[in-house]
């Protein structure tokens, strides 16, 4: 398979993340196209033998907190704005995925980072590290406070949080 079909390949994925990033539909676009552009100008850069997500997701990552600084990327939330045509959700599933997304945006960014590439996108935390250039106890210190954070958020909405003891 040569590069630009493996690339090709992780373009949902890119797109699935970028959206959970940006909270934006035109801004993820942007963003996945300039991460994508990155990638093949730079393909020589790819070491073989690699994986070719991580790099991608990098990249993305690097551009995402570059236009942050920048800031030239604003977000949006999406429940400012509003779907005119939406109606409300008549099944259980529905509303557990919004209360998810609504937690999930509750979480700070490094947490919900972590929450998203691991659980949504399935990358180990050697990957994740990678990704956000930190080390692997990071990943999973921020992974545990967020998946803590999201139990309090979605089981119990304006409950204290309560201390785990093993």
């Amino acid at each position: 398979m040569d590069f630009n079909t493996a690339v090709a390949e992780q373009t949902p994925r890119l797109r699935r993340y970028a959206r959970a990033l940006t909270r934006n539909a035109v801004a993820a676009d942007d963003l996945v196209q300039d991460c994508l552009e990155r990638a093949l100008a730079r393909w020589r850069q790819f070491k073989p033998n690699t994986d070719l997500r991580a790099w991608l997701f990098t990249i993305m990552h690097n551009l995402h907190i570059d236009a942050l600084r920048r800031d030239k990327m604003t977000t949006v939330s999406l429940d400012e704005i509003g779907d005119p045509i939406a109606t409300p959700p008549a099944q259980e599933p529905t509303i557990r995925i919004r209360d998810l997304a609504v937690a999930l945006d509750q979480l700070p960014a490094e947490q919900r980072e972590v929450v998203l590439l691991v659980g949504l996108e399935g990358m180990s935390y050697k990957a994740v590290a990678e990704v956000l250039a930190v080390p692997i106890g990071t990943v999973m210190s921020r992974l545990a406070r967020g998946r803590d954070r999201l139990r309090i958020l979605i089981d119990e909405p304006g409950a204290p949080a309560l201390r785990r003891v093993k």
